[in-house]
């Protein structure tokens, strides 16, 4: 356990920069990095399921044993790797205001989930300790500096965000795979669904649902794109109500500047 009292696994000290590579071995061409990139290229190929220590070993040509040198159990190398896919956050452009800024990082973090799904198959088993999780975290609380947010409330805005964002990719994902297995594409597969309602479900016990169906809501197509975007503004909108009460917040957005008081916004 280090002076702060919270124990960080080795591997995670080394992927902060705080221990040096191991040096001696058999296999000195490793390094947590090949390791970490390894275990991406089998959960790419193969799934999540797929990773284990000695599939990532055979991937890399290397003894099983090797890679505890780096990483002392798979949980680690699960949470580096997901570090890893998600990058570096999206940098704040000079005039963001907090809106334009959040939605900013919540599609960037939407984008990084798509590219790399089967992140979203790693357990959450605490906080994020990893230093790209930890930038990404940095970068979102930067884009409420001056909303008059109390630091708690802004780090609810990003744990709302965060589960907003993994919420409509896993829905993604989900549906999509189902569609694979099915061979269709997701678009066929949800087609006609409002129809189907329709002839299982009576307008008598039902009746805001047939509503619904007779406005044709339910064969809209205008897909999971369009959904990800009603979320996120209706939040933010949320979070802008929010600001609206602060009595005295600093306004930086639309190009404004200046203090005034929370009832005095338009």
């Amino acid at each position: 356990m280090d002076e702060t009292g919270v124990g960080l696994p080795a591997s995670i000290e080394l992927a902060w920069g705080l221990r040096e590579q191991p040096t001696r071995g058999p296999k000195r061409g490793l390094s947590l990095q090949s390791i970490v990139a390894a275990g991406m290229r089998v959960a790419a190929a193969d799934g999540i399921g797929a990773v284990s220590m000695s599939r990532v070993a055979a991937e890399l040509g290397s003894a099983t044993m090797a890679l505890y040198r780096y990483v002392a159990a798979k949980d680690e190398l699960l949470a580096l790797m997901v570090d890893a896919a998600l990058g570096d956050p999206p940098s704040a452009a000079r005039d963001d205001g907090w809106r334009a800024g959040l939605t900013r990082w919540t599609t960037a973090a939407r984008d990084a989930y798509l590219r790399s799904p089967w992140t979203l198959r790693v357990p959450i088993t605490g906080p994020p300790a990893t230093p790209n999780q930890i930038g990404w975290l940095e970068q979102g609380l930067r884009c409420m500096a001056g909303t008059g947010l109390t630091e708690q409330e802004k780090l609810s805005v990003i744990l709302l965000l965060s589960g907003f964002v993994r919420n409509d990719v896993t829905l993604d994902l989900n549906i999509t795979e189902a569609a694979e297995a099915a061979g269709l594409t997701p678009r066929e597969a949800t087609a006609g669904y409002g129809r189907m309602l329709a002839r299982l479900t009576a307008p008598e016990r039902f009746p805001a649902l047939h509503r619904a169906i007779a406005s044709g809501a339910l064969d809209d197509d205008t897909g999971l794109d369009a959904e990800f975007t009603f979320g996120l503004e209706r939040i933010l909108d949320g979070l802008e109500a929010l600001i609206r009460n602060v009595p005295s917040v600093e306004i930086h957005d639309h190009g404004r500047s200046g203090r005034k008081s929370g009832q005095d916004l338009p």
